[in-house]
């Protein structure tokens, strides 16, 4: 690796900083979503809630002191640089041409931005597509919002590294049984850490088309694309998901901005556009912070972007280290190396039954040393584990040297 610009090696203490990963284990409020908290002698390695432990580049927090300078926050509406921000964004990492700021809307979150166009798709109980494993805010919010989940599971192919994969015909069967009009896709895959090839969309997008499928597509994940692989647009394959895919995007997972609150939809539909912008304003709630417009003008320049090629390198590593460390030491433990996320979703089946083991005795084996993963099941996976790797490298280091000492091979 070069050498580094920015900091990816110093510990941030996050202890009472407003840090869900660590100030909500052991809480009762939180119990059952939270770990529970380690023994004493042991500290918080937190590698489970989807944040990073790595400090903001600092183009962003420049933006945001700059804007504090000026002592007034009052009503206002989006710059003309918040937009141009994104569509050079989109243009160069991503190849997107002729975005324009019609295309693109604030959403408050992702998720908020999902049922919003879930709204306009479809009506109140009907069944919604989506890929299994899957991601626990999209079976939250669907049924929360009386939508019904019809999964249609990947599959790990025994033969390519156990690369998961979609299997168009139960996609198919799926969607013609069910009269199923539209599917939540999620690009790059979370929490499986897919970065889904053109082919593989365009055969997906060719299966919607044919039962006229209205699709939405989940891309917050899209700048952490790792090794050789490319992020393709779901927007980009044809016209058909062109112009019949509402997409999200967020510059809150790339450089750790979840607290300032601030995603945003691309949709070249007018329609769907004019209709998702009133969907949206109806709980007079979905409307930006004026820091988040700034942090997102800050990210979204040539700083942000060195940041994040050299973040992109760090995870890279923390990758490989973590497929490589459960490969040679964890014997049963099986995991596919994520194309992209810094996720890791990892099969203990085999570990857990050789070893007589449940997987909650891993999880509290685990926690009782610091070392804070998290349960698949809630991802639909039974006997997986969920494992974020964005911290410096010695402290990834420290954690699973912990779980190899202190649980799979104690």
């Amino acid at each position: 690796m070069s050498e580094q610009k920015f900091d990816f090696t110093s510990v941030i203490d996050r202890k009472g900083k407003d840090a869900f990963a660590i100030d909500a284990l052991g809480m009762e409020e939180f119990k059952g979503m939270a770990p529970s908290k380690p023994k004493e002698g042991f500290d918080i390695i937190p590698m489970w809630v989807a944040d990073m432990n790595f400090a903001v580049p600092p183009s962003i927090t420049n933006e945001i002191k700059n804007r504090l300078n000026h002592p007034l926050f009052g009503y206002f509406f989006p710059k003309k640089e918040y937009y141009n921000a994104i569509i050079n964004w989109q243009e160069k990492r991503n190849g997107v041409q002729n975005l324009k700021e019609e295309n693109i809307g604030y959403e408050n979150g992702v998720l908020g931005g999902v049922i919003s166009a879930c709204n306009i798709l479809c009506s109140r109980g009907d069944k919604i597509l989506v890929h299994s494993p899957t991601y626990i805010g999209f079976t939250m919010c669907l049924e929360n919002n009386g939508y019904k989940i019809i999964h249609s599971p990947l599959y790990q192919d025994q033969n390519d590294n156990l690369k998961w994969k979609m299997n168009y015909n139960d996609m198919e069967e799926k969607i013609k049984k069910e009269k199923i009009h539209c599917a939540i896709f999620c690009n790059p895959h979370n929490p499986c850490g897919r970065v889904w090839e053109k082919e593989e969309i365009l055969k997906a997008m060719e299966i919607f088309e044919k039962y006229d499928v209205q699709v939405i597509s989940d891309e917050i994940w899209s700048d952490l694309i790792l090794f050789n692989n490319k992020h393709i647009p779901t927007q980009s394959v044809n016209d058909y998901a062109k112009y019949n895919t509402i997409a999200f995007y967020a510059p809150t997972k790339t450089f750790n901005l979840a607290g300032l609150i601030g995603s945003y939809h691309i949709i070249y539909n007018k329609k769907l556009k004019d209709r998702i912008v009133k969907e949206s304003s109806l709980s007079h709630y979905n409307s930006m912070n004026i820091l988040s417009m700034y942090a997102l003008i800050g990210a979204y320049d040539k700083i942000g972007e060195e940041w994040l090629e050299e973040l992109k390198q760090v995870l890279s590593k923390n990758v490989d280290f973590v497929v490589n460390f459960i490969k040679d030491k964890f014997k049963g433990v099986k995991v596919f190396k994520p194309e992209g996320t810094y996720m890791l979703f990892v099969d203990c089946e085999e570990w857990c039954k050789n070893n007589n083991k449940s997987l909650d005795d891993v999880l509290n084996g685990c926690w009782d040393v610091g070392a804070v993963i998290q349960s698949g099941k809630a991802f639909h996976g039974e006997w997986f584990i969920r494992i974020n790797v964005a911290s410096p490298f010695e402290r990834i280091k420290e954690g699973f040297e912990r779980m190899d000492k202190y649980v799979f091979n104690k």
